[in-house]
């Protein structure tokens, strides 16, 4: 539907769908997408010049749009110290320890214009098939003793859309560099260790991210590199490989 739209509105004009359930939700790689009553799916529609800071560095869409969807919970006063948190590169997981969201982005280049389609889906109020955002509030509220209330899909579709907007305006004035503070912020990687090439491979540490939203990882004795996924592993951390 948003595919034959996308080219028929004008530029300025917003469009977003909404599903309640999804039958044929799809993942990376053609996986299949579980999409039970609870999630937030949704899939949205941008233009972004393709001279511009974002449109130079259009990976880095996925990125933005993962910590959207995390901020969009941790800035309502009282959710800030839910553990919800941004996995590179385009999964939301709770903690480091169980993914309830992810985000697929297909692009366009139309001319000078990238046409970006945005799939988002993560757990508001269904606990399968891993957990949700409520579960975590509700875990919250029994630790801390608090009473945050749960919240709804379409509170945090329309959240996200709003902080994506204000981390795309963000990006296309001050580049990387001005969000890669908040986003390191929510990400779970600080300090830790991957393999390179292969489960048996050369550990290095993960840095950051490079100006193009890649991986930087630092293995012994070599300095910083960039890293990409095999496109094999399921989880996108298991192998990484350095583009020659």
């Amino acid at each position: 539907l948003i595919g034959r739209l996308m080219f028929e509105l004008p530029e300025e004009m917003g469009l977003i769908a909404i599903a309640v359930r999804q039958t044929q939700g799809k993942g990376r790689g053609g996986n299949v997408w579980l999409s039970p009553v609870g999630c937030a799916l949704s899939t949205l529609h941008l233009t972004i010049p393709l001279h511009s800071n974002l449109g130079q560095r259009i990976p880095f869409i996925q990125h933005l749009v993962s910590l959207a969807v995390v901020e969009a919970v941790r800035s309502i006063p009282g959710y800030e110290d839910i553990d919800l948190r941004v996995k590179w590169p385009n999964d939301i997981y709770y903690s480091d320890l169980m993914k309830l969201g992810g985000v697929l982005v297909n692009s366009t280049l139309l001319e000078t214009t990238f046409h970006i389609l945005i799939g988002v889906g993560f757990n508001v109020s269904n606990s399968n098939p891993t957990i949700c955002i409520n579960d975590l509030i509700t875990k919250f509220n029994k630790e801390e003793g608090a009473k945050l209330k749960p919240l709804t899909a379409d509170c945090l579709i329309a959240r996200t859309v709003t902080v994506l907007e204000r981390l795309i305006d963000i990006f296309q004035e001050k580049g990387p560099n001005g969000v890669l503070p908040r986003y390191y912020k929510y990400w779970v990687h600080s300090g830790k260790q991957v393999r390179l090439h292969s489960e048996e491979g050369p550990t290095a540490w993960i840095v950051g991210l490079d100006d193009y939203g890649f991986l930087q990882v630092h293995e012994e004795g070599k300095g910083v590199e960039s890293v990409h996924p095999d496109g094999n592993s399921f989880d996108m951390l298991r192998n990484l490989i350095i583009p020659k």
